[in-house]
């Protein structure tokens, strides 16, 4: 089968759905439900830009094929030259259409615009891992800062040498999943701790997970399926975080998910927060089980924090990181933990893009 017929087999396949969207959002049953409208609306405005491409690119082979057959027909030789030329340039515009479509193509997550809650855990190390899980959230932080993001830490356990063993953080800005989505595995870190007195170059991990602000409208949640605990604040706060009941723990029983919050004075607010957190999770969650790619991919990066499971290795003593997914080694650790790692993102995003476009072209 030609790689021509599989891209039309593929357009095909876009241009009825977008046609049963359309179909879908004149059914008075879905103009009488305001929750499926807005579904449909939304993955009816993700496919309308190709689908008018799509209209575009086959046109252009309906006048290719016409210019061929009146070609044949045509006994003039001065309309026959124009009719090819006629021909060559819309052959310039088919294959400029195919490229374009082949970009396309490319599935766009429709969360890259939303804002992102990472979550940050120390792994193999002890307190190095802890100290290195608050230098890698400071230095997503900056980035976020470089860009005009701002960062809001969500819940945190803080460390006894400084540090953490778990900090979750929401980064507010348009495209922040998308610009931080590939922060997902474990990051190894090869230095001497502080306090190491010998000198010697241990390895610690710290593991990431990064998952989108999921709204109220994309996952469904059934109050009767919580359990939400008061608890006392327990780490270092203000004056009034460790005296009162303001901790909220909140346990999705059919599922066993667990979130909770006491970064807040107010138990409202941190209520709020852990159920900001447990939907991103349970929306995680709903991924995994429905595409087995991404649950497969999910746990090989997040993996447990175990030293060989690791994505990328910040080496001190050499000034290196080096992003083991793509081969990239740069010798900038210094500026890179400053927040500066856009020329990563860049690379991770333009080796992504082009393994997708892969595919499509195949």
């Amino acid at each position: 089968m030609s790689k021509k017929i599989k891209l039309l087999e593929k357009l095909n396949e876009i241009e009825k759905k977008y046609n049963d969207l359309t179909k879908k959002l004149s059914d008075p049953e879905t103009l009488a439900d305001s929750r499926k409208y807005q579904k449909y609306a939304k993955a009816h405005s993700e496919v309308s830009d190709i689908a008018r491409k799509i209209g575009e690119y086959k046109d252009v082979l309906r006048n290719i094929e016409e210019a061929k057959a009146l070609m044949k027909e045509e006994p003039d030789e001065e309309m026959r030259n124009y009719l090819d030329s006629e021909l060559q340039e819309a052959e310039r515009c088919r294959e400029k259409l195919e490229e374009e479509l082949k970009e396309t193509m490319i599935t766009k997550d429709p969360s890259d615009e939303k804002n992102v809650i990472v979550e940050i855990r120390a792994g193999a190390g002890g307190n190095e891992a802890s100290l290195f899980a608050g230098e890698i959230y400071r230095m997503y932080s900056r980035n976020a800062e470089q860009l005009g993001w701002t960062t809001q830490i969500l819940s945190s356990s803080p460390s006894d040498l400084g540090g953490f063993k778990e900090i979750i953080f929401e980064i507010e800005g348009k495209g922040a999943y998308g610009h931080f989505k590939y922060e997902s595995g474990v990051h190894r870190v090869q230095r001497v701790p502080v306090t190491e007195s010998g000198g010697r170059i241990h390895t610690s991990t710290m593991t990431v997970a990064v998952l989108p602000e999921v709204e109220d409208v994309e996952v469904e949640i059934n109050l009767n399926d919580l359990r939400i605990d008061i608890f006392r604040s327990g780490g270092p706060g203000g004056q009034s975080v460790n005296t009162t009941d303001s901790a909220v723990r909140i346990t999705h029983l059919p599922t066993g998910i667990v979130s909770s919050c006491q970064e807040e004075r107010s138990q409202l607010q941190n209520r709020e927060r852990a159920m900001k957190i447990l939907r991103a999770r349970l929306h995680d969650k709903l991924l995994e089980e429905q595409r087995t790619e991404i649950a497969e991919s999910r746990k090989s990066q997040v993996g447990t924090g175990d030293r060989s499971e690791r994505i990328r290795t910040y080496n001190f003593p050499q000034g290196r990181v080096t992003d083991h997914r793509i081969g990239l080694t740069l010798y900038n650790l210094d500026s890179v933990m400053e927040g500066n790692i856009e020329e990563i993102v860049e690379a991770l995003t333009i080796a992504d893009r082009a393994e997708k476009l892969s595919k499509v072209s195949n």
